[in-house]
């Protein structure tokens, strides 16, 4: 071979391992993940990601058994000691006590993260790292998710440390059973799943105590045996563990059919087909094989009648970027501080993966608008679809239909004006009023 074939070659695999070289650098700044170097952890970071962030407390020296620990902490911290004694670390033959999770090395104290855990739930460790390989969402991928997000970095930490409250499901195992009794019986039961999954993003609440299953939880639930397992004839009615994590499985990624409802997918591709033949199972548990099809068939049109009104959106707002008539236009307002991207080419954030962006970026009023109906009322509609709550899909549709007429309407006054402009030979600049200000400066030097 000659050897100037080797030459793209070499300049190819020279950028490959510059690439690798520059993540395994910005990862290793004192926050976590890709911009790692540019953040700071505040001190409740070391709780909601404990393995990079945690350190020990100095002021106790020794090395301490755990019959010690309990003797100490009965009178520091008696309400964990209670919750530790009602748990089935407590009661086993050879009980599982405090040095067993946190070390005993009062200096060198750590949390229990889920590789932790492992050590003794190995198969419930390894079927929630499994849901690494769908992709997102995933409980497994939730910190990374949040961690390698721009916005994370610049963004006063206040506020993305609530953000991690909830996305600290990936890197510590109490989110769903509670410290220090890790009850199972506590984590089969909805409020469980909705300490997260509630808000506008993701209404599984309103929608699950709004169906039929629901209802019936509220009415009956406190009289159920919640020790029993998720398997089929213990329950009267589903709650969220029950489905997704169908016979206690730590699984909750491999039915998920619609991804999360914020993107159209192909129902017909093999992996879909298996996933939907997953959850006919599940509500075959309790109902007929036509019913559940049905149902499932039903979501499946909700989900084009949404996306019907997201494309007729997205087709009003591509046109007024193609006609150079957003307001603020893209390169008018302030770019995104950490993306050099944003700096060289400035876009408009419509659809997908851009249209998510819309929650963190400085935006143009129509594209927030379409954000809000793409994340908000479109997820009510599929969170209802999905949980049988007929009422939530009704309110999602009539949301995203006064949303797409409010688009249309604000679009024919931006397309007026942007014309006038034109016609007027000096175009308004709006620029300044973005890029300055109080809140505008007081942000970039506080981040």
């Amino acid at each position: 071979m000659k050897p100037v074939v080797w030459i793209p070659v070499l300049i190819a695999l020279a950028v490959l391992l510059a690439g690798f070289g520059y993540v395994g650098w910005s990862k290793s700044g004192p926050g976590a993940g890709l911009y790692s170097r540019l953040w700071q952890p505040d001190t409740v970071f070391s709780y909601w990601n404990p393995k990079p962030f945690y350190k020990s407390v100095q002021t106790v020296e020794g090395l301490f058994k755990g019959e010690e620990c309990i003797e100490c902490h009965e009178s520091l911290t008696p309400g964990i000691v209670k919750d530790w004694r009602a748990s089935k670390h407590a009661k086993q033959e050879k009980p599982v006590y405090c040095s067993s999770c946190h070390g005993s090395d009062h200096q060198s104290l750590h949390m229990p993260t889920p590789d932790i855990c492992a050590n003794c739930h190995k198969a419930q460790h390894d079927q929630f790292l499994d849901e690494r390989r769908y992709g997102f969402p995933s409980h497994a991928l939730a910190m990374e998710r949040a961690l390698d997000s721009k916005h994370f970095a610049d963004k006063p930490k206040a506020e993305v440390a609530s953000c991690l409250q909830c996305h600290s499901v990936a890197t510590k195992c109490d989110s769903c059973h509670t410290r220090h009794r890790f009850d199972a019986a506590e984590a089969r039961r909805p409020e469980a799943c909705i300490t997260c999954h509630s808000g506008p993003p993701h209404p599984d609440d309103e929608a699950y105590f709004a169906s039929a299953h629901g209802k019936k939880y509220l009415t009956e639930g406190d009289k159920w045996d919640w020790s029993k397992a998720l398997v089929k004839g213990n329950y009267p009615a589903p709650t969220c563990a029950y489905c997704h994590m169908r016979n206690g499985k730590h699984q909750v990624a491999d039915k998920a059919i619609w991804k999360f409802g914020l993107k159209e997918i192909n129902q017909h591709k093999g992996e879909n087909v298996v996933k939907r033949q997953s959850w006919i199972a599940v509500c075959m548990d309790c109902h007929k094989q036509t019913e559940s099809e049905k149902w499932l068939r039903n979501l499946d049109l909700e989900r084009k009648r949404a996306w019907q009104k997201l494309y007729k959106a997205e087709d009003v707002l591509e046109a007024l970027r193609g006609d150079g008539h957003l307001s603020p236009a893209a390169g008018k307002r302030p770019h995104y501080p950490i993306e050099w991207i944003d700096k060289l080419w400035p876009r408009a954030r419509i659809g997908l993966l851009e249209g998510q962006a819309s929650a963190f970026y400085n935006v143009s009023k129509i594209e927030r608008d379409y954000f809000e109906m793409w994340y908000f009322a479109n997820l009510r509609a599929y969170k209802g679809a999905a949980h049988g709550a007929p009422k939530l899909v009704d309110e999602g549709h009539k949301r995203m239909r006064e949303a797409l007429k409010d688009i249309k309407a604000e679009a024919q006054i931006l397309d007026r004006l942007g014309k006038k402009e034109v016609g007027m030979g000096k175009p308004f600049d709006p620029k300044p009023l973005w890029t300055t200000g109080e809140y505008t400066s007081k942000n970039a030097e506080a981040n």
